[in-house]
């Protein structure tokens, strides 16, 4: 049996996890236990030879608590793999404390537990998933990769707020960013496309999904990124607001008596494109517009304009822009919104090719006039592979 590290990415109510061949890096199989805790969750299991599914499972199962997820992820990896070298786990935040992947002990499990103060949601379900893998598989080695890692290298006058100096040191208010797993990886996969060293290249990512964000690069180093203290920053998303006047939650407080765990609910799970139209799947909403539906045709205005303004922005950051680059489900899927990002933009040297746009598709597409002097690229994400790579770079796994 080939040797394979395993990634995985606990949710407080999913598990997700790849299995990747090493050092091959080819796909063995992959699976998601959703709706844990809650009714009837279920489970989706895929095995796969080359390219080829090779086996296909889907089912509900009992599944209480994570511990019993991870029984049923371990049945159906049983026979896909037999030489586990090692386990990559996604984590959230790493606060300032981690720049890096680095391997899981007593002290890095601390670390992520106290650095749970800053993403509540996120970091307890990781340190869990990895608690389990432990017992799971006991004495393998497992390395955490981190959401915010990549943009460590944000300068004081990108990451810092206005805001009264004991907040930075007290309370660790800054803007971290994320998504940045994400972010190297295609801005990895763009320098090798455009064949050019990452180092000697301005970019611009887009990672447009339910969640969304954008990244300024230069020689590979983050520099800005429009996420910020929480997720909830920056771009319109699916649910989230993106950048609001931060006196506005006050407002509703006082006009409708809304209590702040009603108001962050809101803002984070009922505001961006479902606030706006009720939904937050941007198939649906390009549906709806091409059905004349003013509501819709609005939201994907208001989000086609959130992100150009964010490109305008990141040209004046960085001075130079080789490539803008599109990736995750709503960067790599729709062509319109990719259009409506681009309309108007000829005069930074965004020119979009709308034929090459209109049939993007692959790993690696370009969508941008040939001679136009800033490449406009489509790549699809892979954040388990760069884990997996993270993870091969960091124990030399193979």
């Amino acid at each position: 049996m080939s040797a394979a590290i395993l990634v995985l990415n606990c949710g407080s109510s999913s598990l997700k996890y790849r299995l990747f061949e090493t050092p091959s890096e080819a796909l063995l199989a992959e699976g998601i236990i959703e709706r844990i805790g809650e009714p009837a969750p279920h489970h989706r299991h895929l095995r796969y030879r080359g390219a080829e599914v090779m086996s296909r499972m889907e089912r509900d199962v009992v599944a209480p608590t994570h511990r019993e997820a991870f029984a049923h992820m371990r049945a159906a990896l049983d026979g896909a793999v037999h030489d586990l070298v090692a386990i990559g786990h996604r984590v959230v935040h790493g606060g300032e404390r981690f720049h890096q992947a680095v391997r899981i002990d007593t002290k890095v499990e601390r670390d992520i537990e106290a650095l749970a103060v800053l993403a509540p949601l996120h970091n307890p379900a990781n340190l869990l998933g990895i608690r389990l893998a432990a017992e799971s598989w006991p004495g393998l080695p497992q390395v955490a990769a981190f959401d915010t890692a990549f943009h460590h290298s944000l300068p004081p006058l990108a990451h810092r707020y206005a805001v009264p100096e004991a907040w930075y040191h007290l309370y660790q208010v800054r803007r971290y960013g994320f998504h940045g797993l994400s972010h190297e990886y295609v801005a990895q996969r763009a320098a090798a496309h455009l064949d050019r060293p990452l180092a000697a290249l301005n970019l611009i990512t887009l990672h447009l999904g339910n969640g969304a964000s954008a990244c300024a690069i230069r020689g590979g180093r983050s520099v800005d990124t429009s996420m910020g203290f929480t997720p909830l920053e920056g771009l319109v998303m699916g649910t989230r607001s993106g950048d609001l006047d931060p006196a506005l939650p006050l407002h509703m407080e006082r006009v409708t008596g809304m209590g702040w765990h009603a108001l962050d609910h809101v803002l984070n799970h009922e505001c961006g494109l479902k606030g706006m139209t009720g939904l937050n799947d941007m198939r649906e909403i390009l549906a709806r517009v091409a059905a004349g539906d003013e509501a819709a045709r609005l939201a994907l205005e208001v989000y086609a304009y959130r992100v150009r303004k964010y490109i305008g922005a990141y040209f004046a950051v960085l001075g130079r822009v080789d490539a803008v680059v599109f990736t995750a489900g709503v960067g790599e899927n729709a062509a319109p919104v990719r259009a409506a990002a681009c309309a108007g933009l000829q005069g930074l040297g965004i020119v979009l090719d709308e034929a090459a746009n209109a049939r993007a598709t692959g790993e690696v597409a370009a969508i941008g006039r040939p001679d136009a002097p800033v490449a406009l690229l489509v790549i699809r994400t892979n954040e388990e592979l760069h884990i997996a790579r993270q993870v091969r770079a960091l124990l030399g796994a193979d």
